[in-house]
């Protein structure tokens, strides 16, 4: 069985060959045009940045306001010559987009690759940020170090994800708030596309275990060998992870929700009056946007 070290290098390792790009396959930078063709483009360029970024703002359409992307989850005026810290960076597009709102940026990740492409992304773009390679389980910050702190979609990675919810408790100052993206176990992607399709009818399960299983079909676009994605349900939310922290909140969010309606039936998700599918969000959507303070 493997030690908790073995596995973070693991997780270190393929991410850093799979980087998260947004390209038409994970890890790699060639990206499908309006017109149906594809095109490469080099990694660490603007290029790159400016094409992943429209990939991934695209996603998160829903999220967006007139304050700026993601203007509907964070409070960017808030925050304007404050401290934020974001955990697991990956490329660099959120933290960019606190930079450009004012913020004192502080952005770790695991794997190195992130942190360089994350370090050219601000060279490229002319901006101020404290850039490093860091393990979210062990921060390397003093206590109370921080305005706000925030990851989105990475620590479901971790290993041991209590432990770096706790280390975002520690590195902010009290009163301070926190925002953390999670996949979310009870959604209909994991129980109906990763367990019931992949697990039961294409039979993956035979010889998967729940992690292994949840690993390749809840992230990576299905790359073999990614070690560890463990979504969490909404009660390990209040009782375990975030249980230290005050006025804890969850928000489902749940842009997939409609397209996998729509292979249940045709047209399904489209087809349905808003108000139920915003419910079928908020209660099986595959993203738990959860806030808290300390």
């Amino acid at each position: 069985m493997e030690n908790q070290a073995d596995i973070k290098q693991s997780i270190r390792e393929w991410w850093a060959s799979y980087p998260m790009t947004y390209g038409s396959e994970h890890g790699v930078t060639t990206y499908l045009k309006e017109d149906g063709t594809n095109v490469q483009v080099e990694i660490g360029s603007r290029e790159f940045f400016e094409t992943a970024d429209k990939t991934f703002y695209g996603w998160n359409e829903s999220k967006h306001n007139e304050k700026g992307y993601f203007g509907k989850i964070f409070n960017y005026d808030k925050y304007v010559g404050k401290s934020v810290l974001e955990v697991g960076c990956g490329m660099g597009c959120m933290a960019m987009n606190w930079a450009n709102h004012g913020a004192r940026v502080t952005a770790v990740d695991l794997n190195p690759v992130a942190v360089s492409m994350t370090k050219k992304r601000f060279e490229i773009f002319d901006l101020d940020g404290d850039i490093r390679e860091a393990d979210g389980e062990r921060l390397p910050f003093e206590d109370n170090a921080f305005d706000y702190a925030y990851s989105w979609g990475v620590l479901h990675h971790s290993p041991n994800t209590k432990q770096s919810v706790a280390e975002l408790y520690r590195v902010v100052r009290p009163g301070a708030s926190v925002g953390v993206m999670l996949y979310h176990r009870r959604s209909l992607m994991y129980r109906f596309l990763t367990e019931y399709v992949d697990g039961y009818v294409n039979m993956e399960s035979q010889f998967l275990n729940p992690l292994e299983l949840a690993s390749r079909y809840a992230d990576g676009d299905r790359r073999e060998g990614n070690p560890h994605t463990w979504p969490v349900t909404k009660q390990e939310v209040y009782t375990r992870l975030f249980a230290q922290f005050r006025n804890v909140r969850i928000d489902m969010l749940g842009t997939e929700v409609e397209l996998i309606l729509n292979q249940w039936a045709r047209n399904l998700g489209t087809n349905l009056p808003r108000p139920l599918l915003d419910a079928c969000i908020r209660r099986w959507g595959w993203s738990l946007w959860i806030t808290a303070e300390k």
